[in-house]
């Protein structure tokens, strides 16, 4: 199994973290965690990660403006070569520019029952209001604070006599349970046929005249009434690989992408030197990467008259 890479910002002690890490050691578990990352050099959560074997990173974020410090994580990021970001008591308001390049792929748990007490002091809104239950909840994370589309939650009932602390110590038990769950669930959807397929196809038809038909049991894509541009292997022949298939120049362009990276491309048995195999199930897919690679294809085999059209739109 390929496992997802994640890192996770903490600014204290990390009782998220420490249980997203510890899930992830299960076998089956279909992410890792490569890195732990904080705004507090001080952060009692670094020592437990380091403690684990896990790489960490601390920028204080005192002196520097928010956009600056939101900078510098996310170039450690990077450099640690993340797929997604686990919020887990991360203290600090993020800038719409970080926030816009994790899109889709930074998470946050939130100590209530979202869209309900957004904010602070969650525990104690709840049991004012008289709310039956508290709870928590997991959702990416959006420009708005506390405001993404919700990936899962957990109702925590409120006993009589309960208070603030009392609440919150079962809902941080609650989302210890939730958190690496619902993980678990969010980054192994990007690797399961069903999601890779849809990506493909909604780029693929994307093209001038494009249909989809299926074609030695493989999901196909052609311009209508024409030659195929593109196809996408399911575990073809037993092979293990979920990758799309696209025509290149020939044996030359073929060798250089394998000798590139020998884990991304293959030669695709039965379509010979004019195609190359890009596999998707690897994650870290470059979606407009693949695009590109569509409509490279697509234009190799479209008539001239419908590739002169698409120069000519492009130009608009």
């Amino acid at each position: 199994m390929v496992k997802a890479r994640v890192a996770v910002l903490i600014s204290g002690t990390g009782t998220n973290m420490a249980a997203l890490l510890y899930a992830a050691k299960a076998a089956d578990c279909p992410y890792e965690i490569v890195l732990v990352a904080s705004n507090n050099p001080d952060a009692a959560g670094l020592k437990l990660a380091e403690a684990e074997g896990i790489a960490t990173f601390a920028h204080p974020h005192k002196g520097l403006s928010r956009e600056e410090h939101d900078g510098i994580m996310h170039d450690a990021l990077i450099a640690a070569k993340i797929e997604f970001v686990a919020l887990a008591g991360y203290m600090r308001i993020l800038s719409p520019d970080f926030v816009g390049k994790w899109e889709g792929r930074m998470l946050n748990i939130h100590p209530s029952l979202l869209p309900k007490y957004k904010g602070l002091h969650t525990h104690e809104r709840a049991i004012e209001a008289g709310d039956s239950h508290g709870g928590c909840s997991v959702h990416l994370v959006t420009a708005e604070l506390d405001d993404g589309p919700i990936l899962g939650q957990t109702p925590v009932a409120i006993l009589t006599g309960d208070n603030a602390d009392r609440l919150g110590a079962r809902v941080l038990i609650a989302e210890h349970q939730l958190y690496s769950r619902v993980l678990a669930d969010y980054v192994a959807r990007e690797r399961t046929p069903d999601f890779l397929v849809q990506q493909v196809r909604e780029r693929a038809l994307a093209l001038p005249e494009a249909d989809e038909v299926v074609s030695h049991g493989m999901p196909c894509f052609g311009i209508i009434k024409g030659k195929k541009f593109a196809y996408i292997s399911l575990d073809h022949h037993g092979d293990g690989k979920i990758a799309l298939l696209v025509k290149i120049s020939g044996a030359e362009e073929q060798a250089m992408l394998i000798d590139m990276n020998p884990d991304r491309y293959y030669r695709p048995a039965y379509f010979g030197d004019g195609w190359i195999a890009i596999r998707l199930d690897l994650g870290e897919n470059d979606w407009d990467g693949i695009a590109n690679w569509l409509a490279k294809s697509w234009r190799s085999i479209a008539p001239r008259k419908l590739a002169a059209m698409m120069d000519l739109i492009g130009e608009f």
